[in-house]
């Protein structure tokens, strides 16, 4: 696909079909991701692959955990506010079919390998965003999920992930069961400044 057309209709797809995601495309998918900038060409990362249903039901148990603690709250606002309605229904299905989903790919990275710096993922999601971006030029959906951090330990351990290493964003992968198009943004004129804050200009 045309870079742009990629970049362009690269929607979150969060409900996604359970057939599986053939071997080739995921190592196309895992090698776009590793040919990200990253600081120093350390490459500090690691990409945990996850098919195993009982793993995935583990790993789907703790995020639906972490999904109603952080926005079971406000479900009702969310809901009753018609620009969130359609993508808190979409979460909420994730959240509540995460276990369903084919591949879960979970982006770590090497605490000890990362470039002098105070931010730890400014090497990890540029090879997050290669990756997505390589998913759907191959006609399948990610979308970028954190909640199982609430249960990071328990992830951790059961999937023998070492301490020194930390997880950065945990991606489901899979054939989506919605279409790709453009997704609402607001004009581009009305969030860039030119050399001073609040400075906009027309194209």
């Amino acid at each position: 696909m045309d870079l742009f057309e990629t970049a362009y209709t690269q929607k979150a797809m969060r409900r996604l079909h359970p057939d599986d995601v053939a071997d080739d495309d995921l190592w196309k998918i895992l090698e776009t991701a590793t040919m990200a900038p990253n600081g120093g060409n350390r490459q500090p990362w690691n990409f945990v692959v996850i098919r195993d249903a009982e793993k995935k039901r583990k790993i789907g148990e703790w995020y639906l955990e972490a999904w109603n603690k952080t926005y079971g709250p406000a479900r009702e606002a969310m809901l009753n506010d018609a620009n969130m309605a359609k993508t808190f229904h979409s979460a909420d299905y994730l959240a509540n079919h995460l276990a369903e989903v084919p591949v879960l790919i979970l982006a770590t990275i090497k605490k000890d390998m990362v470039a002098i710096g105070p931010t730890l993922g400014a090497s990890i999601y540029p090879a997050v965003q290669n990756l997505m971006l390589a998913a759907r030029a191959l006609g399948l959906g990610t979308t970028l999920t954190t909640l199982h951090k609430l249960h990071e330990a328990d992830v951790k351990q059961l999937l023998g992930i070492p301490e020194d290493v930390e997880t950065m964003a945990l991606i489901p992968l899979g054939r989506p069961k919605g279409k790709f198009g453009k997704p609402a943004r607001l004009p581009v004129e009305k969030i860039v400044y030119w050399d001073n804050w609040h400075s906009n200009r027309e194209r």
